[in-house]
């Protein structure tokens, strides 16, 4: 099933998970519904709806809001099974065309 996002809006896959370290040493933990895992995480765009303009295209990865995001939904699209969460435009941060790789952005 292929599904598309409207208007202002975006749908997103693969959120970034785990804890990082900064090059600092602070440790930045996994989002766990407690205070202490509040911050941004990296999406790649699954779909765009037709009022986003800009830079963001699909298959583009954002840096998005803490929590700015819908609770994801599960659709089959072909043989593969996606989480997809749903994105406001001005929660977007950053946008990549390249997979960030967290690990180098924070040393």
């Amino acid at each position: 099933m292929k599904v598309k996002a409207l208007n202002d809006k975006l749908l997103a896959s693969e959120i970034e998970r785990g804890e990082e370290t900064s090059r600092g040493g602070i440790v930045l933990l996994d989002d766990n519904a407690r205070e202490e895992g509040v911050r941004p995480r990296w999406m790649q765009v699954y779909s765009k709806g037709d009022d986003v303009t800009g830079e963001i295209q699909e298959g583009n990865w954002i840096y998005v809001e803490h929590g700015r995001w819908t609770r994801g939904m599960e659709i089959r699209d072909g043989d593969a099974t996606l989480t997809l969460w749903g994105i406001d435009i001005d929660s977007v941060l950053l946008v990549s065309d390249e997979k960030p790789d967290s690990e180098r952005l924070l040393r």
